[in-house]
């Protein structure tokens, strides 16, 4: 894997151009010294075979051979010399330090191939051409040198062996020298080449690592950690390097851009404080503007509160006083006369009624206005809701609504005040009634759901339904959808108080057109354990009717 720093990948490059330029070296030194060994043991075999051929020219021209042979049999007993072997024309051998004197060498043998390799033999043959190298059977290199017996004039005129003037070559000289010196002598050249290689790529790799490292690594860390300080915006401390030249150069160049980097960050602050100046005093006007809205806000809603309560008030007390007056008109001194005394009690009964609807109202109106402690205990929820419906009962049908119980059986208790639960259960019901002009269904559901203890109530209703876009807003306080002097819009926001007092959920789904449900979750009683944490307790103290 190749390293990231740049450095390192410089040194990395750097050492290995320069092992490849050392090894390319190194492989033309060896070649190089080679062939001049080679070269130079070619001439001195070649020196040597004509110095034998002198040595033994008057011999031969005398025909004494022995002498000539003796002659080569003592150099060849020298240092270095294989063999000495003299060939005749036809490739018979005449004389050989090696033993094998009348053995006839094929002409294709690497001995004379060199001459014979064409259909007509070679009678000139330059020096290289007459040398051979070749691994003898113990492996080791030889070199071979073939020098050609020429017959020269005093040879084809002597009167005793005189040989005819057309016979070019009367024989071959074969000198066959050892190369284990040279071959030492190159694993010598090999090795100081070796050493010499591996010691200039260490001195060069030091080099390039101390000049890498002086002037690209520690000016690119320097570098780094200037930028670092810039990003964490740290502008003070400039961004210096040691070196030089395009460095320098790009050094200089982020130190200005940490210079512009400073003054628009002042200049940023600047207008930041400036603008923190104006907010704050556009908020302080904007306070006090809020502080004007909201107080008119309340006086509007009081003098639609007082308006509505007013006139909420003002209907049953006026058919209070008009039964009142008709009552005491119907009261005689002796009392009330029996033939009219059905008549006073129905009287008697609507003013009860009445009473009880300004009570209610009242009653409403504190329950949003005022903080309530609810008296948490345990309440059977079915025994709420028969009793409530029980007491609207005539309301509902004089509506025109029919009711539809759905309550389960052994369904547990509930933590919660009874008193406040029936008034949940009256707002949701009356609020269903009154969604159904002209009659319709209202089934109201209770049920525990496993796993979770939780009590579910359901009202449900057949009535216009709740548009999607002012579905938000029903549990508001004096939200409204009725004509005007016909509700208060307190009746929803009562009951999410007193939900959430509870500690308790409610939800509402409605379709236009096809009804309403609200669905309100209250915490099962646990006879192990007290209230749970949502929900409400002797101490708990929230503001009923509160906006959601």
């Amino acid at each position: 894997m190749v390293p990231k720093r740049l450095a390192f990948r410089l040194i990395l490059s750097l050492t290995a151009i320069v092992v490849l330029a050392e090894g390319i070296f190194g492989v033309i030194s060896v070649k190089t010294q080679e062939d001049q060994l080679l070269r130079s043991m070619i001439l001195g075999a070649d020196q040597l075979s004509r110095a034998i051929s002198s040595a033994t020219w008057h011999s031969m021209l005398a025909d004494r051979r022995d002498a000539a042979y003796e002659v080569m049999q003592t150099i060849a007993v020298k240092q270095g010399i294989d063999r000495i072997r003299i060939f005749n024309k036809e490739g018979r051998v005449m004389f050989s330090t090696a033993s094998d004197v009348g053995r006839q060498v094929d002409k294709r043998a690497e001995a004379c191939f060199l001459c014979h390799a064409e259909s007509t033999p070679l009678v000139r043959v330059d020096v290289p051409t007459r040398a051979r190298i070749f691994r003898g059977e113990d492996g080791r290199r030889r070199l071979a040198m073939v020098t050609p017996i020429y017959n020269e004039r005093a040879c084809s005129e002597a009167v005793c062996h005189a040989h005819p003037p057309e016979k070019k070559v009367l024989g071959v000289l074969d000198v066959g020298l050892s190369l284990g010196e040279v071959d030492a002598e190159l694993w010598r050249i090999r090795l100081r080449v070796v050493l010499v290689v591996i010691l200039e790529v260490v001195l060069i790799g030091l080099f390039i690592v101390y000049f890498s490292k002086r002037f690209v690594g520690s000016p690119i860390r320097q570098l780094i950690e200037g930028t670092r300080r810039v990003s964490s915006m740290e502008l003070d401390q400039p961004i210096v390097t040691q070196a030089g030249g395009e460095m320098a150069q790009l050094a200089r160049a982020f130190d200005d851009m940490r210079i512009r980097l400073k003054e628009s960050m002042e200049a940023l602050n600047q207008l930041t404080r400036t603008l923190e100046a104006r907010v704050e005093d556009r908020t302080r006007q904007l306070q006090r503007t809020q502080q004007k809205l909201i107080q008119s806000d309340r006086l509007a809603s009081l003098g639609r509160l007082s308006a509505t309560v007013a006139h909420e008030i003002n209907n049953p007390l006026s058919g209070i006083l008009n039964l009142s007056m008709v009552m005491q008109r119907m009261l005689k001194e002796d009392g009330v006369p029996p033939e009219r005394m059905r008549e006073f009690r129905s009287h008697l009964e609507q003013v009860t009624r009445e009473t009880e609807r300004v009570g209610r109202i009242v009653s409403d109106l504190l329950a949003f206005s005022r903080q309530s402690r609810p008296r948490i205990g345990k309440a059977d929820l079915n025994e709420v809701v028969r009793n409530t419906l029980s007491v609207i009962d005539h309301k509902i049908r004089l509506e025109g609504s029919r009711v539809a119980l759905e309550l389960e059986p052994d369904l547990p208790p509930v933590y919660g005040d009874a008193a406040q639960l029936q008034q949940v259960v009256l707002n949701l019901a009356m609020n269903a009634v009154e969604a159904t002009p002209g009659g319709g269904d209202l089934r109201v559901r209770t049920r525990s759901t496993s796993g979770t203890r939780e009590i579910v109530l359901e009202v449900s209703d057949t009535g216009i339904g709740i548009p999607a876009s002012i579905l938000p807003k029903i549990f508001d306080p004096f939200f409204t959808t009725k004509e005007e002097a016909k509700g208060t819009g307190l009746g929803l926001a009562v009951v999410y108080g007193i939900v959430e007092a509870h500690g308790g959920d409610i939800e509402v789904e409605s379709e236009p057109g096809r009804g309403t449900t609200f669905r309100v979750k209250l915490s099962a009683w646990d006879t192990g354990a007290g209230p749970s944490t949502g929900a409400g307790s002797q101490d708990h103290d929230p503001t009923l009717g509160g906006t959601p």
